[in-house]
């Protein structure tokens, strides 16, 4: 038996959820049930009520809007809670097509991944301009670059998720949750595959970012801290070791100096260079420290996943007995 629950995080999204809703799948092969999950991130309008009125008896809701990332991370629990064991997300302005998600389930029925995202293609994609096609080639390649996992689309929201994998996942992040997904699932060693996908025309302008430059600075923000967060030895050693390399050639340079009976003319030289070795050791020691933190919070994510499968545990056996 094989439960898959379709979580549509939203935003005010009662003019769009309706043909969003409509377009979803009845039935899907090796899927025993189907369920909708709508995320009302403390919207303004009624889509709410939207949803109720197409027959969406799964809603959770925020009191105020706390941003996509939340949003998913509150779809994740509650999906969880239903006793899912596929998760799908998608947006709920329709720009994904309801009829794949039978293609983006299937390596996960199949048990060749744990963890799949819908590519949108969007080098091919009339949709975006010239310069949204150069930063989305950009901004998955330095995704690439930090996870190790190949994806073309790295920020495509349609992305379906086994039960394993929702269990092992924290997403921290208010804005998005689509890289720091990807930089987890490479972290905890999840299986991550890209399945190509067809997208609708837009309806409405994106509501999760102001602007490129806006989106862009988010999601390289994004992509630092989680990579500080589960790679620091590695991120401060090599900024330790390029700041102290450019500060061994000053000081070389003062010493050379300095054994031909020049040195007192460039001591500025072995100021320069001071500096940038002690910055480069404080970076060497803050490598330490952080990487001992991220051993205390890979504990700490452990002890997490082992909380939610007992009350997970406990919800399922509650369910088991309400249904019979």
């Amino acid at each position: 038996m094989t439960r898959l629950v379709i979580q549509i995080p939203c935003f005010n999204e009662g003019m769009t959820l309706p043909q969003t809703l409509g377009d979803l799948p009845n039935r899907i092969d090796g899927v025993t049930s189907i369920d909708v999950l709508v995320i009302d991130d403390g919207s303004t309008d009624d889509t709410s009520a939207v949803a109720r009125r197409h027959g969406v008896r799964h809603i959770a809701r925020h009191t105020h809007n706390q941003g996509l990332g939340r949003a998913f991370r509150t779809g994740l629990d509650y999906a969880l809670q239903l006793g899912a064991d596929i998760i799908v997300n998608l947006d709920a302005d329709g720009q994904y097509r309801g009829a794949d998600i039978a293609r983006l389930v299937a390596p996960l029925l199949s048990g060749e991944a744990d963890i799949v995202i819908g590519d949108r293609r969007p080098g091919q994609n009339p949709e975006f301009s010239r310069l949204k096609r150069g930063l989305q080639r950009l901004g998955s390649r330095a995704v690439v670059a930090l996870s190790g996992i190949e994806i073309p689309d790295a920020v495509s929201g349609f992305r379906a998720l086994s039960r394993e994998a929702a269990l092992r996942m924290n997403i921290l992040s208010t804005f998005s949750y689509t890289v720091e997904m990807i930089i987890q699932a490479a972290h905890k060693q999840l299986r991550v595959v890209s399945v190509p996908i067809a997208v609708n025309p837009a309806r409405r302008p994106s509501r999760l970012f102001r602007s490129t430059p806006h989106f862009v600075s988010r999601q390289l923000i994004t992509m630092l801290r989680m990579y500080a967060m589960y790679r620091p030895m590695r991120l401060f050693f090599s900024a330790g070791i390029t700041l102290s390399t450019l500060g061994s050639l000053p000081v070389l340079r003062f010493l050379i100096r300095y054994a031909g009976g020049d040195g007192a003319g460039h001591i500025q030289s072995l100021l320069l260079g001071g500096v940038l070795l002690t910055m480069g050791f404080v970076l060497f020691v803050a490598g330490l420290l952080s990487d001992l933190i991220s051993q205390n919070r890979q504990i700490q994510e452990l002890t997490l996943e082992k909380v939610r499968r007992l009350e997970l545990g406990d919800r399922q056996a509650q369910i088991a007995h309400e249904q019979h």
